[in-house]
Protein backbone atom coordinates (compact mmCIF):
# COMPACT_ATOMS: atom_id res chain seq x y z
CA UNK A 1 0.00 0.00 0.00
CA UNK A 2 1.12 3.51 -1.05
CA UNK A 3 2.11 6.25 1.75
CA UNK A 4 -0.12 8.53 1.77
CA UNK A 5 1.13 12.13 0.30
CA UNK A 6 -0.07 13.67 3.42
CA UNK A 7 1.03 11.10 6.15
CA UNK A 8 2.80 12.48 8.87
CA UNK A 9 1.01 16.12 8.74
CA UNK A 10 -1.90 17.54 10.75
CA UNK A 11 -5.18 16.95 9.73
CA UNK A 12 -6.70 19.71 7.39
CA UNK A 13 -10.50 20.54 7.94
CA UNK A 14 -11.85 18.75 4.96
CA UNK A 15 -10.34 15.39 7.03
CA UNK A 16 -12.37 15.91 10.01
CA UNK A 17 -15.64 14.08 10.50
CA UNK A 18 -18.97 16.16 11.29
CA UNK A 19 -19.40 15.79 14.99
CA UNK A 20 -23.49 16.98 14.74
CA UNK A 21 -23.84 14.31 11.47
CA UNK A 22 -22.16 11.90 13.53
CA UNK A 23 -24.60 12.06 16.97
CA UNK A 24 -27.27 12.47 14.84
CA UNK A 25 -26.78 9.60 12.89
CA UNK A 26 -26.53 7.79 16.19
CA UNK A 27 -30.08 8.57 17.70
CA UNK A 28 -32.20 8.51 14.54
CA UNK A 29 -30.42 6.00 11.98
CA UNK A 30 -31.60 2.33 12.98
CA UNK A 31 -29.95 -0.80 12.12
CA UNK A 32 -31.24 -3.52 10.23
CA UNK A 33 -30.15 -6.75 12.16
CA UNK A 34 -30.73 -9.11 8.70
CA UNK A 35 -27.76 -7.31 7.47
CA UNK A 36 -24.93 -8.57 8.32
CA UNK A 37 -22.90 -4.98 8.58
CA UNK A 38 -25.17 -3.75 10.52
CA UNK A 39 -25.41 -6.74 13.28
CA UNK A 40 -23.84 -6.90 16.40
CA UNK A 41 -20.24 -8.34 15.95
CA UNK A 42 -17.88 -8.82 18.64
CA UNK A 43 -14.44 -9.70 17.53
CA UNK A 44 -11.22 -9.66 19.45
CA UNK A 45 -11.89 -6.40 20.93
CA UNK A 46 -15.53 -6.05 21.52
CA UNK A 47 -17.88 -5.04 18.94
CA UNK A 48 -17.02 -1.82 16.90
CA UNK A 49 -18.87 0.36 14.43
CA UNK A 50 -19.93 3.77 13.28
CA UNK A 51 -23.07 5.74 13.58
CA UNK A 52 -22.96 6.86 9.84
CA UNK A 53 -22.80 3.08 8.43
CA UNK A 54 -25.49 1.82 11.22
CA UNK A 55 -23.08 -0.69 12.85
CA UNK A 56 -22.57 1.64 16.26
CA UNK A 57 -25.80 2.95 17.15
CA UNK A 58 -28.09 3.59 20.49
CA UNK A 59 -30.31 0.77 19.48
CA UNK A 60 -26.61 -1.42 19.46
CA UNK A 61 -25.75 -0.16 23.01
CA UNK A 62 -28.87 -0.83 24.21
CA UNK A 63 -29.43 -4.39 23.18
CA UNK A 64 -26.06 -5.11 23.77
CA UNK A 65 -25.89 -3.64 27.58
CA UNK A 66 -28.88 -5.84 28.30
CA UNK A 67 -27.65 -8.37 26.88
CA UNK A 68 -24.23 -8.42 28.59
CA UNK A 69 -27.05 -7.87 31.85
CA UNK A 70 -28.66 -11.21 30.97
CA UNK A 71 -25.19 -13.18 30.56
CA UNK A 72 -24.51 -11.86 34.30
CA UNK A 73 -27.38 -12.64 35.99
CA UNK A 74 -27.12 -16.10 34.50
CA UNK A 75 -23.37 -16.63 35.93
CA UNK A 76 -24.57 -14.81 39.15
CA UNK A 77 -23.01 -11.93 38.60
CA UNK A 78 -24.40 -9.53 41.67
CA UNK A 79 -21.75 -6.46 42.07
CA UNK A 80 -21.86 -3.27 40.37
CA UNK A 81 -19.99 -2.55 36.55
CA UNK A 82 -17.70 -0.79 36.41
CA UNK A 83 -17.58 1.51 33.30
CA UNK A 84 -15.01 2.82 31.60
CA UNK A 85 -15.10 5.24 28.40
CA UNK A 86 -12.65 7.26 25.93
CA UNK A 87 -12.76 10.62 24.64
CA UNK A 88 -14.08 9.43 20.98
CA UNK A 89 -17.33 11.37 20.35
CA UNK A 90 -19.84 8.01 20.06
CA UNK A 91 -18.28 6.90 23.46
CA UNK A 92 -20.22 10.18 25.35
CA UNK A 93 -23.59 9.11 23.61
CA UNK A 94 -22.74 5.63 24.38
CA UNK A 95 -21.81 5.95 28.03
CA UNK A 96 -25.47 7.34 28.66
CA UNK A 97 -27.35 4.61 26.85
CA UNK A 98 -25.15 2.37 29.06
CA UNK A 99 -25.98 3.48 32.10
CA UNK A 100 -29.85 3.61 30.99
CA UNK A 101 -29.68 0.01 30.97
CA UNK A 102 -27.92 -0.70 33.68
CA UNK A 103 -29.66 1.65 36.49
CA UNK A 104 -33.27 0.39 34.57
CA UNK A 105 -32.34 -3.71 35.51
CA UNK A 106 -31.07 -2.18 39.46
CA UNK A 107 -27.50 -2.62 38.31
CA UNK A 108 -25.14 -0.05 40.37
CA UNK A 109 -22.24 1.54 37.90
CA UNK A 110 -19.35 3.10 38.96
CA UNK A 111 -17.80 5.86 36.57
CA UNK A 112 -15.15 8.31 37.25
CA UNK A 113 -16.47 11.72 38.90
CA UNK A 114 -17.50 14.66 37.16
CA UNK A 115 -17.50 13.12 33.60
CA UNK A 116 -14.19 11.43 33.32
CA UNK A 117 -12.62 9.23 31.22
CA UNK A 118 -11.83 6.03 32.31
CA UNK A 119 -9.03 3.67 30.60
CA UNK A 120 -9.29 -0.01 29.97
CA UNK A 121 -6.13 -0.87 32.15
CA UNK A 122 -7.82 0.90 35.07
CA UNK A 123 -11.01 -0.77 34.72
CA UNK A 124 -8.91 -4.14 34.37
CA UNK A 125 -6.85 -3.05 37.65
CA UNK A 126 -10.15 -1.89 39.83
CA UNK A 127 -11.87 -5.19 38.93
CA UNK A 128 -9.09 -7.20 40.13
CA UNK A 129 -8.52 -4.74 43.39
CA UNK A 130 -12.28 -5.24 44.32
CA UNK A 131 -12.86 -8.59 43.81
CA UNK A 132 -10.12 -9.77 46.29
CA UNK A 133 -11.69 -8.19 49.10
CA UNK A 134 -15.82 -8.37 47.86
CA UNK A 135 -18.25 -10.84 47.54
CA UNK A 136 -20.70 -9.90 44.98
CA UNK A 137 -18.17 -9.71 41.93
CA UNK A 138 -17.39 -6.74 39.73
CA UNK A 139 -17.28 -6.68 36.26
CA UNK A 140 -17.07 -4.11 33.60
CA UNK A 141 -17.96 -2.23 30.34
CA UNK A 142 -15.46 -0.48 28.00
CA UNK A 143 -16.67 2.11 25.69
CA UNK A 144 -14.36 2.48 23.13
CA UNK A 145 -13.12 1.26 19.55
CA UNK A 146 -9.10 1.98 20.99
CA UNK A 147 -7.03 3.92 18.43
CA UNK A 148 -9.96 3.34 15.34
CA UNK A 149 -10.67 6.71 13.73
CA UNK A 150 -12.87 9.68 15.12
CA UNK A 151 -16.38 8.62 14.10
CA UNK A 152 -15.95 5.03 14.74
CA UNK A 153 -17.69 3.74 18.15
CA UNK A 154 -17.06 0.49 20.21
CA UNK A 155 -17.88 -1.16 23.33
CA UNK A 156 -16.12 -4.59 25.21
CA UNK A 157 -17.12 -6.40 28.22
CA UNK A 158 -14.50 -7.24 30.90
CA UNK A 159 -15.72 -10.31 33.28
CA UNK A 160 -15.01 -10.43 36.98
CA UNK A 161 -11.32 -11.47 35.82
CA UNK A 162 -10.95 -8.01 34.52
CA UNK A 163 -9.33 -8.93 31.17
CA UNK A 164 -10.96 -9.44 28.30
CA UNK A 165 -14.20 -11.70 27.61
CA UNK A 166 -13.73 -15.64 26.42
CA UNK A 167 -15.17 -16.15 22.81
CA UNK A 168 -18.46 -18.07 24.72
CA UNK A 169 -19.03 -14.98 26.79
CA UNK A 170 -19.01 -13.03 23.81
CA UNK A 171 -20.97 -14.99 21.72
CA UNK A 172 -23.19 -15.27 23.94
CA UNK A 173 -23.97 -11.57 24.18
CA UNK A 174 -23.95 -11.21 20.27
CA UNK A 175 -26.18 -13.50 19.62
CA UNK A 176 -28.71 -12.05 22.85
CA UNK A 177 -28.09 -8.52 21.69
CA UNK A 178 -28.99 -9.14 17.71
CA UNK A 179 -32.38 -10.94 19.10
CA UNK A 180 -33.45 -7.97 20.85
CA UNK A 181 -32.30 -6.27 17.79
CA UNK A 182 -34.59 -8.04 15.58
CA UNK A 183 -37.73 -7.72 18.06
CA UNK A 184 -37.11 -4.12 18.24
CA UNK A 185 -35.98 -4.25 21.66
CA UNK A 186 -38.56 -5.85 23.13
CA UNK A 187 -37.47 -6.91 26.79
CA UNK A 188 -34.92 -4.09 27.27
CA UNK A 189 -35.17 -1.95 29.75
CA UNK A 190 -34.46 1.52 30.16
CA UNK A 191 -35.01 4.25 32.00
CA UNK A 192 -34.39 8.41 31.37
CA UNK A 193 -30.57 9.18 31.98
CA UNK A 194 -32.14 12.16 34.44
CA UNK A 195 -34.61 9.45 35.85
CA UNK A 196 -31.32 6.89 35.99
CA UNK A 197 -29.39 10.14 37.80
CA UNK A 198 -31.85 9.55 40.98
CA UNK A 199 -31.81 6.13 41.37
CA UNK A 200 -28.41 6.73 43.51
CA UNK A 201 -27.13 3.52 40.98
CA UNK A 202 -24.61 6.04 39.13
CA UNK A 203 -21.97 5.64 41.86
CA UNK A 204 -18.94 8.05 41.18
CA UNK A 205 -15.90 7.87 42.16
CA UNK A 206 -12.07 8.94 42.34
CA UNK A 207 -10.97 6.05 39.92
CA UNK A 208 -7.54 7.83 38.98
CA UNK A 209 -6.19 7.87 43.08
CA UNK A 210 -6.16 4.44 43.80
CA UNK A 211 -4.25 3.21 39.92
CA UNK A 212 -1.82 6.06 40.64
CA UNK A 213 -1.37 5.08 44.40
CA UNK A 214 -0.75 1.67 43.56
CA UNK A 215 1.61 2.23 40.71
CA UNK A 216 4.88 1.68 42.89
CA UNK A 217 4.00 -2.19 43.64
CA UNK A 218 4.27 -2.66 40.02
CA UNK A 219 6.90 0.07 38.77
CA UNK A 220 9.63 1.24 40.15
CA UNK A 221 9.15 5.14 40.30
CA UNK A 222 11.51 6.04 42.93
CA UNK A 223 14.08 4.74 40.60
CA UNK A 224 12.81 6.91 38.17
CA UNK A 225 12.00 9.81 40.19
CA UNK A 226 15.90 9.70 41.42
CA UNK A 227 17.21 9.40 38.07
CA UNK A 228 15.36 12.71 37.03
CA UNK A 229 14.35 10.94 33.87
CA UNK A 230 12.80 13.94 32.16
CA UNK A 231 9.65 12.28 30.49
CA UNK A 232 7.74 13.65 27.04
CA UNK A 233 4.30 12.47 27.06
CA UNK A 234 1.50 12.74 24.12
CA UNK A 235 -1.84 11.30 25.41
CA UNK A 236 -3.17 11.71 21.68
CA UNK A 237 -6.14 13.18 22.70
CA UNK A 238 -7.25 9.89 24.79
CA UNK A 239 -8.64 8.83 28.35
CA UNK A 240 -5.14 8.56 29.97
CA UNK A 241 -4.75 12.92 29.58
CA UNK A 242 -5.93 13.68 33.35
CA UNK A 243 -3.51 10.75 34.72
CA UNK A 244 0.02 11.83 34.04
CA UNK A 245 -0.34 15.24 35.83
CA UNK A 246 -1.36 12.93 39.43
CA UNK A 247 1.48 10.60 38.43
CA UNK A 248 3.71 13.61 38.53
CA UNK A 249 2.66 14.62 41.27
CA UNK A 250 2.67 11.43 43.52
CA UNK A 251 6.09 10.46 42.82
CA UNK A 252 8.19 13.36 41.85
CA UNK A 253 8.68 12.43 38.72
CA UNK A 254 9.47 15.10 35.30
CA UNK A 255 6.89 14.32 33.15
CA UNK A 256 5.62 17.38 30.42
CA UNK A 257 2.15 16.78 28.55
CA UNK A 258 3.36 18.21 25.18
CA UNK A 259 -0.31 17.87 23.55
CA UNK A 260 -3.10 18.42 25.91
CA UNK A 261 -5.61 18.76 23.63
CA UNK A 262 -9.37 16.50 23.59
CA UNK A 263 -11.48 17.04 20.66
CA UNK A 264 -13.52 14.62 19.46
CA UNK A 265 -12.76 14.86 15.90
CA UNK A 266 -8.89 14.75 16.56
CA UNK A 267 -8.44 17.66 14.49
CA UNK A 268 -4.67 17.63 16.02
CA UNK A 269 -3.37 14.43 14.61
CA UNK A 270 -1.25 14.23 11.76
CA UNK A 271 -2.67 11.75 9.07
CA UNK A 272 -1.74 8.14 9.33
CA UNK A 273 0.30 6.31 6.56
CA UNK A 274 -2.94 5.57 4.58
CA UNK A 275 -4.34 9.33 5.10
CA UNK A 276 -6.56 8.41 7.95
CA UNK A 277 -7.14 10.06 11.28
CA UNK A 278 -5.68 7.26 13.60
CA UNK A 279 -5.08 7.32 16.98
CA UNK A 280 -2.28 4.25 16.84
CA UNK A 281 1.07 5.01 18.77
CA UNK A 282 2.49 2.14 16.98
CA UNK A 283 2.63 4.33 13.91
CA UNK A 284 5.61 6.92 13.11
CA UNK A 285 3.22 8.85 11.16
CA UNK A 286 0.31 9.14 13.72
CA UNK A 287 3.07 9.96 16.65
CA UNK A 288 4.92 12.28 14.36
CA UNK A 289 3.96 15.28 16.54
CA UNK A 290 5.57 13.20 19.38
CA UNK A 291 8.39 12.62 17.14
CA UNK A 292 9.15 16.33 17.07
CA UNK A 293 9.86 16.45 20.69
CA UNK A 294 12.44 13.21 20.81
CA UNK A 295 15.66 15.17 21.72
CA UNK A 296 14.04 17.36 24.27
CA UNK A 297 13.59 14.71 26.99
CA UNK A 298 15.10 11.22 27.67
CA UNK A 299 12.07 9.29 26.52
CA UNK A 300 8.87 10.17 25.38
CA UNK A 301 5.72 7.97 25.16
CA UNK A 302 2.49 7.84 23.65
CA UNK A 303 -0.77 5.90 23.84
CA UNK A 304 -4.17 4.82 22.01
CA UNK A 305 -7.12 6.53 23.32
CA UNK A 306 -8.15 3.68 25.30
CA UNK A 307 -4.77 3.64 27.23
CA UNK A 308 -3.88 -0.22 26.35
CA UNK A 309 -1.63 0.41 23.83
CA UNK A 310 1.92 2.06 24.37
CA UNK A 311 4.22 4.03 22.23
CA UNK A 312 7.81 4.15 23.17
CA UNK A 313 9.91 7.09 21.22
CA UNK A 314 13.66 7.33 22.10
CA UNK A 315 16.22 10.32 21.67
CA UNK A 316 18.37 9.84 18.37
CA UNK A 317 16.38 6.71 17.16
CA UNK A 318 12.64 7.57 17.14
CA UNK A 319 9.68 5.38 17.51
CA UNK A 320 10.65 1.76 18.48
CA UNK A 321 8.90 -0.82 16.72
CA UNK A 322 6.55 -2.54 19.33
CA UNK A 323 8.16 -5.70 18.92
CA UNK A 324 11.47 -4.54 19.60
CA UNK A 325 10.19 -2.92 22.46
CA UNK A 326 8.30 -6.13 24.09
CA UNK A 327 11.92 -8.25 23.43
CA UNK A 328 13.34 -5.21 25.42
CA UNK A 329 10.77 -5.23 28.12
CA UNK A 330 10.71 -8.69 28.98
CA UNK A 331 14.61 -9.00 28.72
CA UNK A 332 14.78 -6.27 31.48
CA UNK A 333 12.02 -7.93 33.62
CA UNK A 334 13.22 -11.26 33.58
CA UNK A 335 16.66 -10.24 35.08
CA UNK A 336 15.84 -6.99 37.23
CA UNK A 337 12.49 -8.91 39.28
CA UNK A 338 14.33 -10.00 41.72
CA UNK A 339 10.82 -11.38 43.68
CA UNK A 340 9.59 -12.68 40.78
CA UNK A 341 9.72 -16.92 40.84
CA UNK A 342 11.91 -18.48 38.47
CA UNK A 343 9.36 -20.83 36.87
CA UNK A 344 7.16 -17.82 35.24
CA UNK A 345 6.05 -18.01 31.99
CA UNK A 346 6.56 -15.54 29.33
CA UNK A 347 3.62 -15.22 26.85
CA UNK A 348 3.69 -13.87 23.64
CA UNK A 349 1.39 -13.77 20.45
CA UNK A 350 2.37 -16.23 17.69
CA UNK A 351 3.20 -13.54 15.43
CA UNK A 352 5.44 -11.36 17.62
CA UNK A 353 8.83 -11.31 16.93
CA UNK A 354 10.79 -14.49 17.66
CA UNK A 355 13.67 -12.55 19.33
CA UNK A 356 11.29 -13.10 21.98
CA UNK A 357 12.15 -17.09 21.53
CA UNK A 358 15.74 -16.17 21.45
CA UNK A 359 15.56 -14.10 24.53
CA UNK A 360 13.90 -16.14 26.61
CA UNK A 361 16.04 -19.23 25.89
CA UNK A 362 19.24 -17.01 26.70
CA UNK A 363 17.53 -16.13 30.04
CA UNK A 364 16.67 -20.14 30.54
CA UNK A 365 12.79 -18.84 30.58
CA UNK A 366 9.65 -20.87 29.37
CA UNK A 367 7.92 -18.94 26.42
CA UNK A 368 4.66 -19.92 26.14
CA UNK A 369 3.50 -18.79 22.60
CA UNK A 370 -0.62 -18.57 21.82
CA UNK A 371 -2.92 -17.46 19.49
CA UNK A 372 -3.52 -13.68 18.15
CA UNK A 373 -5.49 -11.58 21.36
CA UNK A 374 -4.92 -10.96 24.80
CA UNK A 375 -7.69 -12.66 26.38
CA UNK A 376 -4.91 -15.67 25.97
CA UNK A 377 -3.02 -14.40 28.80
CA UNK A 378 -5.74 -13.56 31.27
CA UNK A 379 -6.20 -16.65 33.05
CA UNK A 380 -1.96 -16.90 33.16
CA UNK A 381 -2.03 -13.12 35.22
CA UNK A 382 -4.68 -13.73 37.30
CA UNK A 383 -3.10 -16.96 38.81
CA UNK A 384 0.02 -15.57 38.91
CA UNK A 385 1.41 -18.08 35.92
CA UNK A 386 2.45 -15.47 33.56
CA UNK A 387 5.08 -12.96 34.40
CA UNK A 388 4.26 -11.37 31.34
CA UNK A 389 1.83 -11.16 28.43
CA UNK A 390 2.27 -8.94 24.70
CA UNK A 391 1.37 -8.70 21.88
CA UNK A 392 3.02 -7.44 18.93
CA UNK A 393 0.33 -4.85 18.44
CA UNK A 394 2.40 -2.72 21.07
CA UNK A 395 -0.25 -3.94 23.87
CA UNK A 396 0.90 -5.93 27.04
CA UNK A 397 0.77 -6.49 31.28
CA UNK A 398 3.38 -7.79 34.19
CA UNK A 399 2.68 -8.58 37.52
CA UNK A 400 3.62 -6.41 40.14
CA UNK A 401 7.04 -6.38 42.14
CA UNK A 402 6.50 -8.98 44.17
CA UNK A 403 4.80 -11.42 41.71
CA UNK A 404 1.12 -10.50 41.86
CA UNK A 405 -1.57 -9.17 39.61
CA UNK A 406 -1.50 -5.86 38.61
CA UNK A 407 -3.99 -6.05 35.70
CA UNK A 408 -5.64 -8.71 33.20
CA UNK A 409 -5.86 -6.50 30.36
CA UNK A 410 -3.22 -4.32 28.57
CA UNK A 411 -1.63 -1.68 30.06
CA UNK A 412 -0.19 1.36 28.37
CA UNK A 413 0.66 3.59 31.32
CA UNK A 414 2.65 0.87 32.63
CA UNK A 415 5.00 -0.37 29.89
CA UNK A 416 5.37 3.40 29.07
CA UNK A 417 6.58 3.97 32.64
CA UNK A 418 8.32 0.65 32.48
CA UNK A 419 10.42 2.46 29.52
CA UNK A 420 11.60 4.89 32.17
CA UNK A 421 12.42 2.45 34.76
CA UNK A 422 14.96 0.82 32.37
CA UNK A 423 16.64 3.83 31.48
CA UNK A 424 17.01 5.14 35.40
CA UNK A 425 17.88 1.99 35.83
CA UNK A 426 20.38 0.62 33.59
CA UNK A 427 21.28 3.99 32.29
CA UNK A 428 20.38 3.13 28.43
CA UNK A 429 16.94 3.72 26.50
CA UNK A 430 15.35 1.01 25.32
CA UNK A 431 16.50 0.87 22.28
CA UNK A 432 20.00 1.19 23.49
CA UNK A 433 19.36 -2.07 25.02
CA UNK A 434 17.95 -3.45 21.78
CA UNK A 435 20.76 -2.60 19.82
CA UNK A 436 22.77 -4.91 22.55
CA UNK A 437 19.88 -7.42 22.09
CA UNK A 438 20.75 -7.52 17.94
CA UNK A 439 24.42 -7.94 18.96
CA UNK A 440 23.56 -11.13 21.26
CA UNK A 441 21.07 -12.70 18.50
CA UNK A 442 21.03 -11.30 15.33
CA UNK A 443 19.41 -8.87 13.45
CA UNK A 444 15.39 -9.28 12.65
CA UNK A 445 13.63 -8.31 9.80
CA UNK A 446 9.86 -8.17 10.29
CA UNK A 447 7.08 -7.16 8.39
CA UNK A 448 3.19 -7.87 7.94
CA UNK A 449 0.92 -7.62 4.47
CA UNK A 450 -2.89 -7.22 4.54
CA UNK A 451 -4.24 -8.39 1.19
CA UNK A 452 -8.00 -8.14 0.31
CA UNK A 453 -10.11 -11.70 0.92
CA UNK A 454 -13.67 -12.54 -0.16
CA UNK A 455 -16.41 -14.00 2.74
CA UNK A 456 -16.25 -17.00 0.31
CA UNK A 457 -12.17 -17.25 0.36
CA UNK A 458 -12.37 -16.78 4.28
CA UNK A 459 -14.67 -19.89 4.42
CA UNK A 460 -12.11 -21.69 1.88
CA UNK A 461 -9.02 -20.99 4.36
CA UNK A 462 -11.37 -22.15 7.18
CA UNK A 463 -12.85 -25.12 5.48
CA UNK A 464 -8.67 -26.87 4.90
CA UNK A 465 -7.80 -25.58 8.47
CA UNK A 466 -10.56 -28.23 9.37
CA UNK A 467 -9.01 -31.01 6.95
CA UNK A 468 -5.18 -30.09 8.26
CA UNK A 469 -2.31 -28.56 7.03
CA UNK A 470 1.03 -29.87 6.98
CA UNK A 471 4.21 -29.87 4.64
CA UNK A 472 2.32 -32.20 1.87
CA UNK A 473 -1.01 -30.37 1.64
CA UNK A 474 1.31 -27.44 1.46
CA UNK A 475 3.52 -29.41 -1.36
CA UNK A 476 6.89 -27.43 -0.06
CA UNK A 477 9.35 -28.76 2.02
CA UNK A 478 11.54 -25.04 2.06
CA UNK A 479 10.82 -21.71 2.61
CA UNK A 480 13.25 -18.85 0.88
CA UNK A 481 15.10 -21.62 0.58
CA UNK A 482 15.33 -22.95 4.38
CA UNK A 483 14.29 -26.35 5.50
CA UNK A 484 10.71 -26.13 6.49
CA UNK A 485 11.08 -26.73 10.70
CA UNK A 486 7.23 -27.00 11.50
CA UNK A 487 3.91 -25.89 10.31
CA UNK A 488 1.46 -25.27 12.72
CA UNK A 489 -2.54 -24.76 12.97
CA UNK A 490 -2.41 -24.94 16.68
CA UNK A 491 -0.32 -22.64 19.33
CA UNK A 492 2.22 -24.37 20.87
CA UNK A 493 1.82 -22.83 24.44
CA UNK A 494 -1.76 -23.98 24.59
CA UNK A 495 -2.91 -26.20 21.88
CA UNK A 496 -5.82 -23.91 20.94
CA UNK A 497 -6.60 -23.02 17.47
CA UNK A 498 -4.65 -20.36 15.37
CA UNK A 499 -7.31 -19.31 12.91
CA UNK A 500 -4.55 -19.52 10.27
CA UNK A 501 -1.34 -21.06 10.13
CA UNK A 502 2.45 -20.64 11.02
CA UNK A 503 5.10 -21.93 8.95
CA UNK A 504 8.73 -21.79 10.87
CA UNK A 505 12.33 -22.30 9.50
CA UNK A 506 15.95 -21.86 11.57
CA UNK A 507 16.17 -18.69 10.96
CA UNK A 508 12.56 -17.33 9.73
CA UNK A 509 8.61 -18.22 9.59
CA UNK A 510 5.33 -16.20 8.32
CA UNK A 511 2.05 -16.59 9.43
CA UNK A 512 -1.28 -16.04 7.82
CA UNK A 513 -4.51 -15.26 8.99
CA UNK A 514 -7.81 -13.67 8.23
CA UNK A 515 -9.01 -10.63 9.96
CA UNK A 516 -11.90 -11.27 12.02
CA UNK A 517 -13.11 -7.75 11.89
CA UNK A 518 -12.12 -6.50 7.98
CA UNK A 519 -12.28 -8.00 4.59
CA UNK A 520 -7.81 -8.85 4.67
CA UNK A 521 -5.90 -11.58 4.67
CA UNK A 522 -3.27 -10.88 7.02
CA UNK A 523 0.61 -12.40 6.37
CA UNK A 524 3.53 -12.11 8.72
CA UNK A 525 6.80 -12.62 8.38
CA UNK A 526 10.42 -12.40 10.25
CA UNK A 527 13.84 -13.14 8.88
CA UNK A 528 17.14 -13.23 10.90
CA UNK A 529 18.79 -13.06 7.30
CA UNK A 530 18.47 -10.20 5.86
CA UNK A 531 15.56 -7.55 4.14
CA UNK A 532 15.90 -9.85 0.79
CA UNK A 533 15.31 -12.57 2.94
CA UNK A 534 11.96 -11.80 4.41
CA UNK A 535 10.80 -10.43 0.99
CA UNK A 536 11.74 -14.09 -0.34
CA UNK A 537 9.71 -15.52 2.77
CA UNK A 538 6.68 -12.95 2.35
CA UNK A 539 6.85 -13.49 -1.35
CA UNK A 540 6.99 -17.43 -1.28
CA UNK A 541 4.02 -17.27 1.30
CA UNK A 542 1.69 -14.57 -0.51
CA UNK A 543 2.19 -17.27 -3.25
CA UNK A 544 1.15 -20.36 -1.41
CA UNK A 545 -2.09 -18.26 0.78
CA UNK A 546 -3.22 -17.64 -2.91
CA UNK A 547 -3.07 -21.24 -4.28
CA UNK A 548 -5.12 -22.14 -0.87
CA UNK A 549 -7.56 -19.47 -1.51
CA UNK A 550 -8.24 -20.36 -5.15
CA UNK A 551 -11.12 -23.01 -6.13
Amino acid sequence: MAIHERAGIVAQQKDLVNVPRLMSAYYRLSPDVSKAEQAVSFGTSGHRGSSLSVSFNEKHILAITQAMVDYRQQAGITGPVVVGIDTHALSEAANISVLEVLTANGIKAIVQQRGGYTPTPVVSHYIISQNKQRDDLVDGLIITPSHNPPQDGGIKYNPPHGGPAEAEITRQIEQAANRYLASQLEGVRRLPIDVAKQTGLIDEQDLITPYVSDLANVIDMQAIAKAGVKIGVDPLGGSGIHYWQPIASHYGININIVNDKVDPSFSFMPLDKDGKIRMDCSSPYAMAGLLAHQDKFDICVGNDPDYDRHGIVCPGTGLMNPNHFLAVAIEYLMTYRSQWDASLLVGKTLVSSAMIDRVCADLGKQLCEVPVGFKWFVDGLAKGDFAFGGEESAGAAFLKQDGSTWCTDKDGFILALLAAEILAVTGQTPAERYQALEAKHGKSFYKRVDSPVSLSQKQRFGELLKQGVDIKTLGIDTLAEEAITQVLTHAPGNGAAIGGIKVTTANAWFAARPSGTEALFKIYGESFVSELHLQQVLAQAQTLISTMLSD
